[in-house]
């Protein structure tokens, strides 16, 4: 019986697109560097960068190999024998009899040039004098171009091996001497790697993909665009080498691919279905809960959006507007500069806390509200004495003095604090009683652990549990919403009303990380703990909820994703902050006066000015 791809081709054209698409993690396994002997380094710049498949053009000539793209550029240095044979031998020797000390495979494709017969004869003359080679399992030599044709196949040693072509028919035998089919991908659409090919493109070349995954084969495209977002479209699609001539792009690329790439594994947390009370309207505000999220910008909601399967809780305020974040020596903040400007309305030097520019101290809102018999809380999914919470309570020159930081709390009127950083409570600061033993002097009860939450009666008190404070990734679990919860209950008990600056601390340390998965996960966390405020907001009609962030960090970009499946494609561009804006959220009564563009100080202003005015 003959096997004929068109045929099988044919029967899934109309199927559904990607119904027999592989479901891999792409590595550097799945990267061919096509044409590889015209990078600078041939053979090893693809190797060091553990490239699955390597490609060599050949011309048969005076019973050499030479290496080369036509016959002008023929080198008589360039053979195959010194630039892929002799290399791939030595590597396999220094590996104890692999091509690649973790085991991986290699594929070498070598495409004839000049007459199939001849070169081919060269070919396997010259093999026989590496054993290392052809008799090992772990290297795959593939013929491709001028190759003989199937009926001559079984005249050639069984370790050579042929690369499949759609217009020709094999037997069973035949077929079992291919394990990879090549295709023009301009055959199939005019596709030039921006944006998304265009339906009917897409069906046809799925349609070959899955064809060739039929018959358990692997494929690669040859003539396709060679950018992220074609190498990104071809994994999607189930391609199994995807070809390259920029190595150490691709190389880089798929390095980067596991943190990058984020999937739902459970289903969606649940949301809470606004109900807008009061929303809009210029009534009374007795409570103001400040929602953080350190590190967030659009991207990062928009991932968080998507890999919620389209829904945020977030998403459902109506009352947008974007605070600009500059530091006062900086065009790009960092946290301690963007925080304190919130916390207290005066711009400041990036890692300065509670100071401005010069130096001086300035109350933060906590400080102020207590003259309206208000109360207030401080949390945050990480260290409760790192630049975020801590400008709310500190004045420091310098966000690393975290000891000094946690003895400012001595001073502050804040109520509740919950987060980690147990440990610059407990040291001694001038050779003074450590803060929590003074504080447990002021009558503020000392918890541990986060087990203790919900036992707690006191009204004053600080729950300060490292271990409860790891990473979303590492199984944090409803941390920051319970927290959350638990702090409203037992604030509204003061009929004064009360302040809550609540941080979703670690979206920050998944953008430093350049981890989609670790900034998803986190910006999943901190939306549950928004429709903890929305549901509470709702629930009185009195309480202002306002959510943003300090800054962005990474310079997320999303290259793809599938809201349906809860699946993201994410690519970064640095591993520090940016100085893009940053959205502002706001839900219950006064939303309206977050809306428009606005330096990050005057979040401090409109929450002041509100609270007076009621």
């Amino acid at each position: 019986m003959h096997i004929h791809f068109r045929n099988i081709l044919l029967l899934l054209i109309g199927a559904m697109p990607g119904a027999f698409a592989q479901s891999v993690t792409y590595t550097t396994a799945n990267a061919h560097a096509h044409n590889d002997y015209e990078h600078p380094i041939p053979f090893y710049t693809a190797y060091y960068k553990n490239f699955g498949s390597i490609e060599a053009d050949v011309f048969s000539r005076n019973g050499q190999l030479y290496v080369a793209h036509n016959e002008k550029a023929i080198d008589s240095s360039r053979t195959l024998t010194r630039l892929y044979l002799q290399p791939l031998r030595d590597m396999i020797r220094k590996n104890n009899g692999q091509p690649f000390k973790n085991g991986r495979p290699l594929q070498l494709l070598i495409d004839f040039k000049t007459d199939s017969i001849q070169t081919m004869r060269t070919l396997v003359q010259q093999l026989q004098q590496y054993p290392d080679i052809t008799t090992n399992p772990k290297v795959q030599l593939v013929i491709s171009g001028s190759q003989p044709v199937p009926a001559q196949w079984t005249e050639y040693p069984a370790y050579i091996l042929f690369d499949g072509k759609q217009n020709l028919s094999y037997t069973a035998a035949q077929l079992a001497r291919v394990p990879l089919c090549s295709y023009d991908l301009k055959g199939y659409t005019q596709w030039n790697g921006k944006g998304v090919m265009v339906k009917a493109d897409r069906q046809r070349v799925q349609a070959l993909i899955d064809s060739v995954h039929q018959l358990h084969k692997k494929i690669r495209f040859w003539a396709s665009p060679d950018n992220v977002n074609t190498w990104i479209t071809l994994a999607n699609m189930g391609v199994d080498y995807i070809g390259t001539d920029n190595v150490e792009g691709l190389a880089a690329f798929l390095d980067s691919r596991p943190a990058s790439e984020y999937r739902a594994v459970t289903d969606t947390h649940a949301l809470y279905h606004a109900r807008y009370i009061n929303n809009d309207k210029p009534s009374k505000v007795k409570n103001v809960i400040l929602l953080i999220g350190d590190g967030m910008g659009l991207a990062q909601i928009y991932a968080g959006y998507t890999a919620n399967r389209g829904q945020l809780n977030l998403l459902q305020m109506l009352n947008i507007g974007f605070s600009k974040n500059s530091a006062s020596d900086s065009y790009i903040t960092d946290s301690a500069a963007g925080a304190t400007a919130m916390a207290t309305g005066q711009k400041t030097n990036n890692r300065y806390i509670g100071v401005d520019a010069t130096g001086v101290k300035h109350p933060a809102i906590p400080d102020l509200v207590q003259r309206y018999g208000m109360e207030s809380a401080l949390i945050s999914a990480g260290d409760i004495t790192d630049a975020t919470p801590a400008a709310f309570y500190g004045h420091q020159p310098e966000r690393s003095m975290q000891d000094a930081i946690a003895a400012d709390f001595l001073n502050s009127p804040v109520s509740i604090m919950i987060g980690g950083g147990i440990a610059h409570f407990d040291r001694s600061v001038n050779n003074r009683p450590s803060p929590a033993s003074q504080l447990q002097q002021k009558g503020y009860t000392i918890a541990r652990s986060f087990a203790a939450l919900d036992t707690i009666q006191s009204r004053k008190w600080l729950l300060l549990d490292d271990a409860a404070v790891v990473p979303m990734l590492q199984e944090r679990g409803a941390f920051l919403t319970r927290s959350l919860q638990k702090t409203m209950q037992t604030l509204q008990q003061n009929k004064k009303g009360f302040f809550i600056m609540a941080e979703g601390a670690q979206i920050d340390a998944g953008g430093h990380a350049n981890n989609v998965p670790y900034a998803v996960t986190e910006m999943l966390d901190f939306d549950a703990a928004i429709g903890a405020a929305m549901q509470f907001a709702d629930s009185n009609g009195e309480t202002l909820v306002i959510v943003t962030a300090d800054h962005e960090t990474g310079g997320l970009s999303l290259l793809g994703g599938d809201i349906r499946k809860g699946e993201v494609n994410g690519h970064f561009s640095t591993d520090d902050h940016t100085s893009i804006m940053v959205p502002v959220f706001a839900y219950g009564p006064h939303s309206l006066d977050f809306r428009g563009v606005y330096e990050n100080t005057a979040l401090f202003d409109k929450i002041m000015k509100i609270l007076a005015d009621h």
